[in-house]
């Protein structure tokens, strides 16, 4: 898998030439057409994962798809296959033009992908990668250096705690982001869980990264081993979330290290209180922004310029091909880092520093205007 530098989001923004040699935008909306707009049908997978699906990815793509003239159709599958694949069947039925979907699993989106094969249309992954599918291309993040960091930042926030007792709480076992995660993870803790530097409690995936299920998993874990953890590998914030509302009942939230991921408002609240200790901030705008232009220009016939932004690829061991991809770095995120994010309208300082944490953010000197 080759990753692409955050530098690289910046490429996308570079103009197209047309064959008359003219620059042209791919995200300009045309002029002087009255032929029908080309449609891109959207699938995303659920609102309890991560809030980032229904707050930053469905309107960026729609901004995106819209003004370039081309109709996006995002939809949710609300974490069910049936609906994923019902959703798939309409937009298959109804012709778009490119179908781009964030699988809820490898089998459920291949079987996706092999109908829209059929029908001649073209698939885009979007952040999750069907494995053993037929999909054209693939736009996510290196998910191997987002696992690496949240390593990274646990060993960090650990400090020298030699032996101490981590346990995990992983995605979902049916997203291949999450086995990603696991294997970044792995690179820089299995060699001190090796030599006893760290102990390895115990680890475990959790369906459909359900914070109740998390909750749960993590309250067995932690009674298992007499209550004792020094630090939490947790692969998202919402995990986090559940893994924090346990160690609060037990007088251990701010005192065990617990990781996160995707900058959302309360894993980042969290960090200000000292409830979490990093996050992983994957530019969603730059991911939004990235699929829009390759479906523009696959929809739009332009292959050739589709291939000029897919420059990466990821190998899919299940059907032995690769695909190519637009893969996008991400950033570790401290609490001295909250700022920045700010400062890049990541996040709203009224959203962020309401309530509990506003000294805090004076503290950072985050203002609230």
């Amino acid at each position: 898998m080759r990753r692409l530098p955050r530098a690289v989001s910046c490429g996308l923004l570079v103009l197209l030439v047309a064959s008359c040699g003219t620059p042209v935008d791919p995200l300009a909306p045309p002029t002087g057409s009255r032929a029908p707009k080309p449609v891109v049908g959207v699938i995303l997978p659920d609102r309890e994962s991560s809030a980032r699906w229904d707050e930053q990815d469905a309107p960026l793509l729609l901004q995106a798809l819209n003004f370039a003239g081309v109709d996006g159709v995002v939809e949710n599958a609300d974490g069910d296959e049936a609906k994923f694949a019902s959703i798939a069947d309409q937009m298959i039925a109804d012709r778009v033009a490119v179908l781009m979907t964030t699988p809820l699993s490898p089998e459920g989106g291949a079987e996706v992908e092999r109908k829209a094969k059929a029908a001649n249309i073209p698939v885009i992954n979007y952040d999750r990668i069907s494995l053993g599918g037929a999909a054209d291309y693939y736009v996510s993040f290196d998910n191997l250096n987002v696992g690496e960091l949240q390593a990274e930042g646990l060993l960090k926030c650990l400090g020298d705690r030699p032996g101490a007792r981590i346990i995990e709480l992983q995605g979902a076992p049916t997203d291949n982001n999450a086995t990603l995660f696991f294997d970044g993870q792995r690179r820089k803790l299995g060699p001190k869980y090796d030599t006893g530097a760290l102990k390895l409690v115990d680890s475990r995936p959790v369906e459909k990264w359900d914070p109740v299920l998390g909750r749960a998993a993590f309250e067995q874990m932690l009674a298992a081993n007499g209550g004792q953890v020094d630090g939490v590998v947790a692969a998202n914030d919402g995990l986090a979330g559940a893994a924090i509302e346990v160690l609060k009942s037990k007088g251990l939230a701010g005192k065990v290290p617990v990781t996160g991921q995707d900058a959302t408002v309360e894993g980042l609240r969290a960090i200000l209180r000292g409830d979490q200790c990093m996050t992983v901030y994957k530019p969603i705008r730059d991911e939004a922004e990235a699929a829009a232009r390759l479906a523009i220009a696959v929809a739009k016939g332009d292959l050739s310029g589709a291939d000029d932004l897919a420059t990466g690829n990821t190998r899919d061991l299940v059907s032995k091909r690769d695909v190519k991809s637009v893969l996008l770095g991400a950033d570790l995120i401290t609490r001295d880092k909250v700022r920045a994010l700010v400062a890049e309208s990541v996040v709203k300082p009224v959203d962020l520093c309401a309530g509990d944490v506003a000294d805090d953010c004076a503290e950072l000197g985050i203002l609230v205007n």
